[in-house]
């Protein structure tokens, strides 16, 4: 049973998740700000995103595994902290290069996601973590959509800064209150942090990663990004040696394989392009100068507006998810997600020369969204021993921005491969981008009706990351298809 509010648990773990999820694309909006008050180029000021995007990356599976292992409060405020410290460092920064190094801090707020699963699963009673981790879910999902609409008001009515200034003092508080409020871990996993592991597995997400998000710049063919992904596999097969052959390890690879996961992380990875690309790409369509033979020349205020059909009803469907999770199976609900997402790309395909639909498809692909966040990480914790929820949410979260890298890297070469004389795309760029898009959606959606109805309650063989020798893995959750 819980030992302390569960109410003022979930309104903190709720507003840092909330706060780092919205920092993940307030800036991007105001990237040109940026460039122009920091006196920088485009390409280096593009650096804002990705540094923020591979610190999130290596940092969110391997701080949820440290919560596992030495309590999920602890890490939680230290992590709270750090983002609080990047704000103000970002708020502050007189130059790019200082501004990019607060990115990276900022990034490590992506451990918020795991940990905040873990402690709803630790302190919850069982029938309402399926409700709040959907309730959740869409508190980050909608994070996300609140950055995109908030990012052009507060850039016109304040200043750029203010992307930072206000998060400041929203994190602190969330801090203190999580410090003095929030129960400790009643358990933990045993074993230490494999450190090996943790390395490894830092080396292939950033060398993954890296060139996806700078191959347009780079060039795809260029000696940068080939040698990277060759590093990438490399280091990838080395992390699963090492992974292998630990008695403690970062993943449970056992873990990953197991079909309710395997299948769940699949959709994650083709879900989160589609998702990722459309945050990115639908914005720059609606921006796009009419004189383009498409688009409607919106500022940024008013694109921010025709996304907020998204952000209403992603939220709407998250937490509408919660309560039908319990009667359909969150099996169906991401099937229906990844459905909606395929439904709204492939209508942008067809229509969009008027802004309503941009904004229908905008909150039809937000229905799905909803639906989607929700039902992976309830598949997820339900799947997974309670000793590894922190490491396998946080790898989930992983492969879904995985996923988007590639899906936003690959129609950024539909959309400017072929470019008018005015430098600007050409309308079958997007409309091939947005078809391939739905393909994704659609794989993602065929992935999901993989997910087994029930899953064996007891994961077999070896003893599981942290249990002692000769013991087996503790049994988890059956999952609702």
């Amino acid at each position: 049973m819980p030992r302390k509010s569960t109410r003022l648990t979930f309104a903190v773990l709720a507003t840092g998740a909330g706060v780092f999820s919205m920092l993940q694309s307030l800036i991007a909006p105001a990237l040109p700000t940026v460039q122009h008050a920091l006196h920088t180029s485009q390409s280096t000021a593009t650096w804002v995103m990705t540094a923020y995007l591979l610190s999130a990356s290596v940092f969110t599976p391997i701080l949820g595994r440290v919560g596992d292992l030495v309590g999920r409060k602890r890490t939680l405020v230290a992590v709270l902290v750090t983002v609080t410290a990047g704000c103000l460092l970002a708020a502050l920064a007189p130059t790019i290069g200082v501004l990019i190094v607060a990115r990276v801090v900022q990034g490590i707020g992506g451990a918020l996601f795991p940990l905040s699963f873990g402690i709803i699963r630790d302190e919850f009673a069982a029938a309402e973590v399926s409700p709040a981790i959907s309730n959740l879910s869409a508190v980050i999902a909608a994070g996300g959509g609140v950055g995109i609409v908030a990012a052009g008001p507060i850039v016109t009515a304040l200043d750029y800064r203010w992307l930072f200034w206000l998060p400041v003092g929203v994190v602190a508080l969330t801090t203190l209150i999580a410090l003095r409020y929030v129960p400790e871990s009643p358990g933990r996993a045993e074993g230490r942090v494999n450190w090996l592991g943790a390395v490894l597995l830092s080396g292939w997400l950033v060398a993954l990663l890296l060139p996806l998000s700078q191959a347009t710049r780079w060039g795809w063919g260029s000696a940068r990004v080939v040698a990277l992904f060759a590093a990438a596999v490399v280091l990838f097969a080395l992390w699963l040696l090492a992974e292998a052959r630990s008695r403690s390890p970062l993943i449970d690879l056992r873990v990953m394989r197991l079909p309710a996961v395997w299948t769940t992380n699949t959709a994650a990875l083709l879900f989160g392009a589609g998702m990722y690309a459309i945050w990115s790409f639908l914005p720059a369509f609606v921006q796009t100068p009419r004189s383009a033979g498409y688009g409607f020349g919106a500022s940024v205020t008013t694109a921010g507006l025709l996304m907020l059909p998204m952000l209403v009803a992603m939220f709407c469907s998250g937490v509408l998810s919660g309560r039908l999770e319990p009667v359909l199976g969150a099996k169906k609900l991401l099937v229906a997600g990844a459905a909606l997402g395929a439904v709204a790309c492939a209508f942008l395909a067809l229509w969009h020369d008027r802004p309503w639909q941009a904004a229908f498809a905008a909150g039809v692909f937000g229905l799905g969204i909803g639906l989607a966040y929700a039902s992976m990480a309830n598949l997820i914790v339900g799947s997974v021993p309670a000793a590894q929820t922190g490491a396998a949410t946080g790898m989930n979260a992983n492969i879904r921005t995985i996923g988007g890298s590639i899906g936003a890297a690959v129609t950024s070469v539909l959309v400017t491969g072929r470019l008018q004389p005015s430098g600007l795309p050409y309308a079958s760029g997007y409309t091939h981008a947005f078809a391939l898009l739905a393909l994704l959606c659609l794989g993602a959606a065929l992935a999901a009706l993989l997910v087994p109805v029930q899953r064996a309650r007891r994961v077999t063989g070896t003893p599981r990351a942290g249990a002692p020798a000769g013991t087996a893995a503790a049994p988890a959750p059956a999952v609702r298809g």
